[in-house]
């Protein structure tokens, strides 16, 4: 299975504030905001269709979203990810005294996730935050 290297940004979408409405435990919010826009040549390097599952992992952690091709391109190599619960599992949680962490210019990789299910926030919130 490949795997590729980006750089992500992250930062806020109109389908994210408007689907909030919903509630963010609701599929559409899921759906607007557990997302990975990439390059249509980077989604044919990782031999990838829209809407299929990908692991997205840090240094920090991996979670599993859906890939869209993204509108804005060409930009190889650039992923965007909306802010949400499934950016917070893979961003830096150090904010370095600011209360805010470093949502931008994130090494990462992406690789292919086809059996594995986009989890919902109850979901996430256990894997992260379960007692050992």
């Amino acid at each position: 299975m490949s795997t590729i290297e980006v750089t992500l940004l992250t930062g806020r979408t109109i389908d994210q504030g408007t689907t909030k409405e919903h509630g963010k435990l609701s599929d559409e919010y899921r759906e607007n905001v557990a997302i990975c826009e990439m390059d249509p040549n980077d989604l044919k390097e990782l031999d990838v269709k829209e809407n299929s599952n990908i692991r997205v992992s840090t240094k920090h952690g991996s979670v599993i979203v859906k890939v869209k091709e993204s509108k804005r391109a060409p930009h190889p190599k650039i992923a965007y990810m909306p802010y949400s619960l499934w950016v917070n599992i893979i961003v830096n949680p150090q904010t370095h005294g600011t209360g805010m962490p470093s949502f931008k210019g994130i090494a990462a990789e992406i690789q292919a996730a086809p059996t594995e299910k986009v989890p919902s926030i109850p979901q996430l919130l256990k894997q992260t935050f379960r007692k050992e």
